[in-house]
């Protein structure tokens, strides 16, 4: 065979397996199902995006108040914490003692003679005088002491106090508000005062005018 048949039919068969190979490789591209893994790497310093302009509150508990009132509780509960919506209905809510002693006598024997037919709230006044009286330290010590002090009420004749109609309404009201006036139970309008007069007189006492209720004008 010449030379220029031989190089021909070698440029041929090089040019035939070069198209062979590549048209295998165009057929396994065409294909090919293989995924390629991807690997997604954060950027760095980057930061989720964030609503803006909502802030949530910490949760809060909600403690529902029981029903009921512990013994200890319902014991400490002072007589001035009344649930009484009126001096009246207060003076209705309290039990006349069976037995009534001494210095409540003769605190409602005074309440009885000096405010008897008087407004509720003038009987406690007088009542609440005598109690200041005892507790000030410028008069006797005791109710009784007060009220038999020499010159100081009326009703009283020589150290002797008149035994009231214990049945009436007027003197069940009087120990009642005795009771309201020692508990310190009901707001008094001239609290403090230790002198009073009835209106019809003018002692000229000097002293400093607290209140005037009903017949009486009381004072500190």
């Amino acid at each position: 065979m010449s030379f220029r048949l031989k190089a021909a039919t070698l440029a041929a068969f090089t040019l035939s397996a070069l198209a062979a190979v590549m048209a295998s490789d165009a057929s396994q591209a065409a294909g090919s199902n293989e995924t390629i893994p991807v690997t997604l790497r954060a950027l760095p310093n980057s930061t989720a995006p964030q609503a803006a302009g909502v802030t949530f509150a910490a949760p809060q508990e909600v403690v529902q108040p029981t029903s009921t009132t512990s013994t200890s509780q319902s014991a400490n509960v002072s007589q001035d914490a009344q649930t009484a919506s009126s001096l009246a209905e207060l003076v209705d809510e309290q039990t006349l003692p069976a037995d009534i002693n001494d210095d409540m006598r003769c605190l409602a024997s005074a309440v009885y003679y000096e405010s008897k037919g008087e407004s509720l709230t003038g009987q406690l006044a007088v009542a609440r005088v005598i109690i200041n009286r005892a507790r000030s330290g410028r008069f006797a010590d005791s109710l009784c002491g007060v009220v038999r002090q020499p010159s100081q009420f009326s009703f009283v004749r020589g150290g002797s106090i008149p035994q009231p109609s214990t049945q009436t309404r007027d003197w069940h009201e009087a120990v009642a508000i005795s009771q309201i006036a020692i508990n310190d139970a009901w707001k008094n309008p001239a609290e403090g005062a230790l002198f009073f007069h009835a209106r019809r007189v003018s002692p000229g006492w000097g002293k400093a005018r607290l209140a005037s209720i009903d017949n009486h004008i009381f004072y500190r």
